[in-house]
């Protein structure tokens, strides 16, 4: 199962065991039951802390990793975590056995004092870029609180119960047998969503900080190279964001970043943060911006709202809260998200295995979906709006080839239709001659293009028609101390290493802005 590198790195890993732990196997005489046995043998062999024995469990294969002695600290894999949950494996396997975990301390604190009996299961794919996290991070819960159990379960592997639940995204959470969330989510998020007090707490401690003197909102590529930049000046360092990472979190492969020949998002995003924590940076996750007051003289605060009631206060503000991915607004989309309506192809492709899709979007995101998805799927239909595709010539020739594929263009997708469980076709309209046409499918996956999160920026700053924050060469913005950078903006190409580039741009613009105010100006706060 594990070849001589993955094998030496493990072993290296398991040396930071410091308790014993058991590997419980529930197997059968399949083939993934051979598989799990040969997997938890060579783990077992590298390390004299772990011992397989034997068990029983209502999913087989599954296998159970509990602290010997401490029957209650423990986690378990329906399925073998292979590809994108290795990871996963490795990390419950040390925290298990006594490992401390890098979380922050506030966040451990409260998963122990949760007080309830919690059972999580979590389905994911191998496939899947947005699941480790999910998967980690209630493994992690399940080993700081005994009241709280986790088990993973490969949906690939357990298709008549995916069937019987209705999964058909991925990672896909149930709380005590009944759906408790859907898609990306981090151990702070998890636990702000259990604790009912916690949005409250967070409130009350952002309300207490002092003004800074860059506030960065955003977390993406542009945000956390304008903090780091910020915080290399030595001036006063903040970010607010949803989630730290940002749209990189759901980007799968990551070919074009110089000097990388290839990452994946949620790799690149990790990178990020560990980088921006590296400085004197006051970073506030899991916050929400919902309006935006500038100063009211050169030399003022600007004030950013909270969704939460909080507010914060700076002398220079960085807006770089990206985009996010552009929905058809048709009737019948929102009704069957996640029930057949899809934006992830490398997460949830796995569950169309055999069947009839449709990809939106005849650019290069939709043209690489619908390549990737027809080496898994039984039949692909890509529908473009413009009469010609859009997506680069290499791209197309390779989509061109494959025989499962039918290409449609000048075509409007008017609806989605679907049976009150799950989608079961959609119709367009050909905008050559107007008639309506019906596809029998029974996955939609959405790849139209990005939208700008600037929507409660709206009077405070200026914005193109298309919601862009109109920047000059500078980052600078219409209002004098506000600066923006990145895919919301009016940059001409939404890429990373451009959004990067651009959040420096703009972290030296603002500290150049502070240092040139007129010592009158510099005074207003304390007036």
């Amino acid at each position: 199962m594990l070849d001589a590198n993955l094998t030496q790195q493990l072993k290296t890993y398991l040396g930071n065991l410091k308790q014993p732990i058991e590997l419980v196997a529930s197997l059968d005489d399949g083939a993934k039951s051979r598989e799990m046995r040969d997997l938890l043998n060579e783990i077992a062999a590298l390390s004299d802390l772990i011992e397989v024995v034997e068990g029983a469990d209502e999913r087989t294969p599954s296998f159970l990793i509990r602290r010997a002695g401490a029957h209650e600290v423990a986690v378990r894999f329906a399925g073998l975590p292979m590809g994108h949950e290795f990871t996963s494996l490795v990390l419950a396997l040390l925290q298990v056995g006594g490992h401390p975990s890098k979380a922050s301390q506030d966040v451990i604190e409260a998963v122990r004092a949760l007080d309830g009996d919690y059972a999580f299961e979590t389905y994911f794919s191998l496939s899947c870029q947005n699941c480790p996290d999910v998967v980690q991070a209630l493994n992690l819960m399940a080993v700081l609180n005994p009241r709280i159990t986790h088990t993973a379960i490969d949906g690939a592997l357990f298709k008549e119960e995916v069937d019987r639940r209705k999964v058909m995204s991925v990672p896909q959470i149930f709380l005590d047998g009944e759906p408790f969330a859907q898609g990306r989510m981090d151990l702070e998020q998890i636990v702000a969503k259990l604790d009912t007090g916690a949005e409250a707490k967070a409130a009350e401690k952002i309300a207490a900080k002092d003004a800074f003197d860059v506030l960065v909102v955003g977390g993406g590529p542009a945000g956390a190279s304008a903090a780091i930049y910020s915080a290399r000046k030595g001036i006063r360092t903040g970010v607010i964001a949803e989630r730290f990472g940002g749209q990189v979190l759901d980007t799968m492969a990551i070919e074009n970043f110089i000097s990388v020949p290839h990452t994946e998002g949620p790799k690149l995003a990790a990178h990020l943060e560990q980088h921006v924590k590296e400085y004197d940076v006051d970073v506030m996750n899991l916050q929400t911006a919902e309006a935006l007051v500038p100063a009211r003289a050169e030399g003022g605060l600007h004030e950013v709202k909270l969704k939460n009631g909080a507010s914060l206060k700076a002398r220079t503000l960085i807006l770089s809260t990206g985009a996010r991915w552009r929905q058809m607004n048709v009737p019948g989309e929102d009704a069957y998200k996640n029930k057949g309506v899809a934006y992830c192809p490398h997460c949830d492709g796995p569950f169309y295995k055999g069947k009839r899709v449709a990809v939106i979007g005849g650019g290069n995101s939709g043209v690489e979906a619908a390549i990737d998805l027809a080496g898994i799927v039984a039949h692909v239909t890509l529908i473009e709006y413009a009469s010609d595709l859009r997506a680069d010539a290499v791209l197309q020739r390779k989509l061109a080839s494959l025989p499962n594929v039918k290409i449609i263009t000048s075509a409007l997708t008017t609806e989605v239709l679907g049976d009150g469980d799950k989608v079961t076709g959609l119709t367009y309209k050909d905008r050559n001659d107007g008639s309506l046409h019906q596809v029998e499918l029974e996955g939609i996956f959405v790849q139209i293009g990005l939208v700008p999160n600037t929507e409660w920026l709206k009077g405070a700053v200026a914005l193109t028609p298309h919601g862009e924050i109109e920047i000059d060469h500078r980052g600078e913005t219409s209002q004098p101390g506000i600066f923006a950078a990145g895919d919301a903006t009016t940059v001409p190409y939404k890429q990373i290493v451009i959004a990067m580039g651009a959040g420096s741009t703009a972290a030296l613009s603002a500290f150049d802005y502070l240092i040139r105010l007129p010592e009158e100006a510099q005074q207003l706060e304390a007036a």
